[in-house]
């Protein structure tokens, strides 16, 4: 669906989710969304949602998880969809409606902090997919979890852990900081541009940016201060042959939401030499599917005590 058939007004947060992440190529975007079909399924299990149900879908974007849990459970499912970004909210609603599921949907714009449109005690099952990576207070965020869900209700989260990204982007730094200052060697300094327009690279800025100044271990010390019990944590790494085939694809995509696109850096914080060279060194590796990229995610469960 092209972005447009929804919405006209985007914001960061649609534009990057309904575009960028897949640089609108229609063959990408069907890649990536059998990928995404398989988080949403492992987050379903953890939910362990039954008929009658009320679900709470965290940071919904474009719905995945809401709308594959309707497809699991059936008609008698209800789900409250939430998120900061309101054209993603329109876009969900208008797929509800194309689905012919609207009737089983509540709409909530508002950030994970601060449920105001959910009353306490009313779900029995909280999900996100990549939103508390994005949450500024993710202990606020878990308590307001907390706060919805039933006595037994559950808790299942699957969030990206980029940390790893970011210390990458820090070593650049030391690397390229170390280097003589008359080297002519380019491939560490354009490297380090590339991923430190992405990531944060040194010690302080890794620790004020949200969506790498946690771990896994972390999650379960918030869902803990949060007041859940049965907290279980599994944190996968899966790497891989990178999932993007061309240049083009490469250079119309970002790892994140927070995140230019490499053309978009190429373009504003290369030189035309400079540029150049990178795609000389880097192209044949994206087009002959060498490069390689490590997942990182950690699935969390959790359950609300009873009285």
């Amino acid at each position: 669906m092209n972005r447009s058939d929804c919405t006209t007004e985007t914001d960061m947060w649609s534009d990057w989710l309904l575009h960028t992440r897949y640089a609108g190529d229609p063959d990408q975007e069907r890649s990536l969304r059998t990928d995404l079909q398989r988080y949403a399924d492992r987050v379903l299990d953890g939910a362990r949602l039954v008929s009658g149900m009320t679900l709470a879908d965290i940071g919904a974007g474009d719905g995945l998880i809401a709308f594959r849990a309707i497809e699991r459970v059936g008609p008698s499912l209800r789900v409250h969809l939430t998120d900061i970004s309101a054209p993603l909210l329109r876009h969900a609603d208008a797929l509800a409606i194309q689905r012919g599921v609207r009737g089983q949907c509540t709409f909530v714009h508002g950030s994970a902090e601060v449920l105001k449109g959910i009353d306490a005690a009313s779900v029995d099952a909280v999900t996100t997919r990549a939103v508390l990576a994005y949450v500024p207070d993710k202990i606020a965020a878990m308590r307001e979890f907390h706060r919805i869900l039933r006595p037994g209700g559950r808790l299942s989260i699957a969030e990206p852990i980029l940390r790893d990204d970011a210390f990458e982007a820090s070593s650049l730094k030391k690397i390229v900081d170390a280097l003589p200052q008359e080297s002519g060697d380019q491939f560490f300094h354009l490297l380090h541009r590339w991923k430190a327009a992405q990531f944060p690279d040194t010690d302080e800025r890794i620790a004020a940016n949200p969506i790498t100044n946690f771990g896994e271990r972390d999650l379960v010390r918030f869902a803990l201060d949060a007041g859940f019990t049965e907290v279980h944590m599994e944190f996968h790494i899966d790497v891989g042959p990178s999932g993007v085939a061309s240049w083009e694809i490469l250079l119309g995509t970002s790892p994140h939401p927070l995140a230019p696109t490499l053309g978009t850096i190429l373009s504003e914080q290369f030189t035309a030499e400079e540029r150049l060279f990178f795609e000389q060194v880097f192209r044949p590796q994206v087009e002959g599917r060498r490069l390689a990229t490590a997942d990182r995610t950690a699935y969390l469960t959790a359950t609300k005590p009873q009285l």
